[in-house]
């Protein structure tokens, strides 16, 4: 069983920057995929980022690339997502989740994906304003 914590959120004026903390604990391996999802109430939840654990390979959101950074130091097993340029779209609860194997993980940008991830922090907000 893999447990997830998240920080670093807060509120922020466009155009600034944030970085988020995701810390594993628990039974982590080297093969799994790791990403950071967002929500907004009343929408689904949305893959933001992924990071092959093993050899650091990544996929961004359309919406998020130039702009924010995954990142994964594994002998601190902590997840890092840098978000440089912030807009107020940006706003939204944001979660790390973790999933077993790796030869799925650049396929996380779609709808659905939250699904095939096995552990799920609880979420750090993240304000946004204009």
């Amino acid at each position: 069983h893999v447990q997830l914590v998240e920080s670093g959120g807060n509120s922020v004026q466009a155009g600034g920057s944030l970085g988020l903390s995701c810390v594993a604990s628990g039974r982590t391996y080297n093969d799994h995929c790791l990403a950071w999802f967002r929500q907004t109430p009343g929408k689904d939840r949305e893959a933001v980022a992924s990071i092959c654990r093993n050899d650091g390979r990544t996929e961004y959101a359309d919406s998020v690339k130039g702009r924010f950074t995954i990142s994964v130091d594994n002998a601190k097993n902590t997840l890092y997502l840098q978000m440089n340029s912030l807009k107020p779209e940006d706003t939204a609860t944001y979660y790390c989740a973790a999933g077993q194997g790796v030869g799925w993980c650049l396929d996380v940008i779609r709808v659905g994906a939250e699904a095939d991830f096995d552990y799920w922090g609880h979420g750090t907000q993240v304000t946004v304003s204009s």
